[in-house]
């Protein structure tokens, strides 16, 4: 059988064991797709061309070592190296929002915050999926306020109404609802600052 015909598993299969044309393939096959997904965050043909290959570099590597399982995946998973490294340069160069972590730091500045570029919006979305997923894990009540507050853009007056408690009591939930939330963030390791 023509290995242009092959599965990407079966590709990555024969080149794990020793078939080099295998990865030439399977990279031809998706070389355009990555390409544009990374182009698409960066608008630079330049930097674009250095994270393909560092996307690919670190392919080889992951598979060389014998760590890759993501069987029948395999373009999800490099989409993933891609994205990462896609962060990874925005990082590097400064090129996303500070946000000051100060005793009155608010996690949801960064969600929140309109002046992002575009160039930020993926790690953006990354953080907004990443805190959304945390919130969930909050006990009831202040995942409640938390969500009318920062979802909903609800007044503390009208959460304290829309909730029959105290515009206080309202306060006291949001503020452990914060507390509770860095305690998550700073558990599952996610970086919101530079």
């Amino acid at each position: 059988m023509n290995p242009k015909y092959l599965s990407d598993a079966a590709l990555v299969s024969n080149y794990i064991n020793g078939e080099e044309t295998s990865l030439t393939i399977i990279i031809n096959r998706h070389q355009q797709r990555i390409y544009n997904f990374i182009y698409s965050k960066v608008y630079d043909r330049d930097v674009t061309e250095d994270i393909f290959q560092d996307t690919f570099i670190k392919v080889i590597k992951t598979l060389k070592l014998g760590k890759y399982n993501e069987e029948g995946k395999f373009l999800p998973w490099v989409m993933r190296i891609a994205h990462n490294l896609v962060i990874d340069f925005f990082r590097k160069n400064k090129r996303m929002p500070k946000f000051n972590n100060s005793k009155d730091f608010d996690i949801f500045t960064v969600i929140s915050d309109g002046s992002l570029n575009a160039e930020a919006e993926l790690i953006r979305s990354q953080i907004h999926y990443d805190i959304r997923n945390l919130v969930e894990q909050l006990p009831d009540d202040q995942r409640t306020v938390l969500k009318m507050r920062i979802y909903n853009d609800m007044s503390f007056k009208e959460i304290s109404e829309n909730t029959s408690v105290s515009i206080n009591t309202a306060l006291g939930r949001m503020r452990y609802a914060l507390i509770n939330l860095r305690k998550l963030i700073k558990e599952h390791n996610i970086v919101l600052t530079n």
